[in-house]
């Protein structure tokens, strides 16, 4: 034998090998407890049957909502005006059939990495200390990565697309802009808005968790009733959260299926089939909701008086003292680095590991998809800084702690996808593992997990890129990593040492981003 075949495991333990990560977060918990706070742990949890209905509460929770809600779909929609023109630009298509050359896409594309690797909380707090208090601030912050972001996806959707329609009509004369719109528009338009979509959901996860950090809404009184420990008051803000988290969803899903639209993420294929009829309906639709938003945008701002001419008046920047960047570059990089790095892995590891974990221990039981879902609809609305105020009630604040509020996090958002992607599966290979004798828990793993490990894990290194983006908010408040040296920086406005903090995270994301984008193309290329 002249080849050696390289030991791996099977394709359904993929999706378990993150979870490996639990077992040194078990072994250091009992170093971190503390026992001061396990009563307001259990007040906490009392508090969520009994949420306070006093119509005072409730009324100012539904102005915090409103306010949150408006902002989101305002950076939304900038995102969106700002995403579509400058993934068009960034197309190396467009710009090889209208100028001949790919060279000013790569370059669009390069500028466009720096926005993108900077996380929106970063955004809306350097802008709160140039700007001031805005309402303006808080959609801003939410546009500049979320377009950056919808430029990257939509260039490459359009990069993907094949291109026989449109080098049929150019060699029959077209001219290019109009080859362009028909030839690729149509194929371009459900994979766009099903993105949208998901942003949107997106949005309103971010207005929440700028609203933590003093931009207004929902997520401030969120984090004064839990700093006041007014448990009761808290819950009453996250159950009417939830019901519009949960109402949002749904409405998009509805849509995605009325349009045809492809699933979130691709985890299974849609089965459904287009028709000239449909496709006609769909358009009618997609006009009149975009005749209706406009309007409805025009109102949210009036109402939240976002003044746009407010960017323009910025607060002076003190000078930097000459020793400053000499500060600066002492600062312990090395450690603030790699405990960022940890952080992130951690974290992606619980969640990537845990969701599939989670799942093969709780839905052979009766209740336990039901709980399942209940409890990944709460990971997803609760932004993680109030987690990891909430687990500092009795942790020690560090990697451990900032890594179980993060990861808490996106394992709402992970668990949905894996267990979206396993129903849409069938269960056909399950009942027949099931008819031979195979338990429960073995019959879903091999059954169901099969055919999406590794197109799971290829998201999972997606979050894992996201995840190290959003260690800056745990850090703020967990103190570690980035985040924590960043959170003195803002407080002693040490303008040196910020610039190089954002130069050092930008750094740090983007090489994320490239392994990230590697560890997907190997996956999906196994697959």
């Amino acid at each position: 034998m002249t080849a050696h075949a390289s030991i791996q495991p099977a394709p359904p333990l993929l999706v378990l090998l993150p979870a490996l990560v639990v077992l040194p977060v078990l072994l250091a918990l009992p170093l971190l407890l503390h026992g001061g706070g396990w009563d307001l742990i259990g007040q906490f949890a009392w508090a969520a049957l009994t949420p306070c209905l006093d119509p005072l509460v409730l009324r100012s929770l539904l102005n915090g909502l409103g306010v949150t809600v408006g902002m989101a779909l305002l950076g939304w929609a900038l995102s969106l005006v700002l995403g579509l023109s400058l993934g068009l630009l960034s197309s190396r298509l467009l710009w090889r059939t209208l100028a001949g050359s790919a060279l000013p896409a790569e370059l669009i594309r390069r500028l466009l990495a720096l926005p993108r690797s900077i996380h929106e909380l970063i955004w809306g707090l350097l802008l709160l200390q140039l700007i001031g208090q805005q309402p303006a601030v808080a959609v801003v912050a939410i546009a500049i990565p979320f377009g950056a972001l919808v430029a990257r996806v939509l260039s490459d959707l359009l990069d993907a697309l094949p291109t026989d329609g449109l080098d049929a009509l150019r060699a029959a004369g077209a001219p290019a802009p109009a080859a362009l719109l028909t030839a690729l528009g149509p194929p371009l338009l459900p994979g766009l808005i099903s993105y949208g979509g998901y942003r949107l959901e997106c949005a309103l996860r971010s207005a929440t968790l700028l609203g933590v950090f003093g931009l207004g809404g929902l997520g401030n009184e969120l984090l004064l009733t839990q700093q006041s420990l007014q448990f009761h008051e808290l819950w009453s803000g996250l159950w009417l959260l939830l019901a519009v988290m949960l109402s949002l969803e749904g409405g998009i899903g509805m849509l995605r299926r009325r349009w045809s639209m492809p699933r979130r993420f691709g985890l299974a294929g849609d089965g459904g089939k287009g028709r000239c009829g449909a496709a006609g309906r769909r358009g009618r639709e997609i006009l009149l909701v975009l005749t209706v938003l406009l309007p409805v945008l025009l109102l949210v701002a009036r109402g939240l008086a976002v003044d746009p001419a407010a960017l323009l008046h910025w607060q002076p920047l003190p000078p930097v003292a000459p020793q400053g960047w000499a500060m600066a570059l002492a600062l312990p990089w090395a450690a603030l680095v790699g405990s960022t790095v940890g952080l992130t892995l951690l974290a992606a590891g619980l969640a990537v590991g845990g969701a599939p974990l989670l799942l093969l221990l709780l839905a052979p039981w009766r209740w336990g998809r039901l709980l399942l879902q209940l409890l990944w609809a709460f990971g997803r609305l609760w932004p993680p800084p109030l987690t990891a105020l909430l687990l500092l009630f009795v942790l020690q604040p560090g990697v451990i702690t900032a890594a179980l509020a993060l990861g808490f996090h996106n394992l709402g958002i992970l668990g949905r996808l894996l267990l979206e992607g396993s129903e849409a599966t069938g269960p056909a290979r399950e009942q027949a593992l099931l008819c031979s004798g195979t338990g429960p828990r073995l019959a879903l793993l091999y059954g169901r997990f099969s055919g999406l490990a590794r197109s799971y894990l290829a998201y999972g290194a997606y979050r894992a890129d996201v995840i190290l983006r959003e260690t800056v908010v745990v850090g703020l408040v967990a103190g570690s990593g980035l985040g924590s040296q960043l959170r003195e920086s803002l407080s002693a406005f040490a303008w040196d040492q910020l610039a190089l903090l954002l130069a050092v995270y930008a750094l740090l994301t983007l090489v994320g981003e490239d392994l990230s984008d590697r560890g997907r193309q190997r996956l999906l290329g196994a697959a």
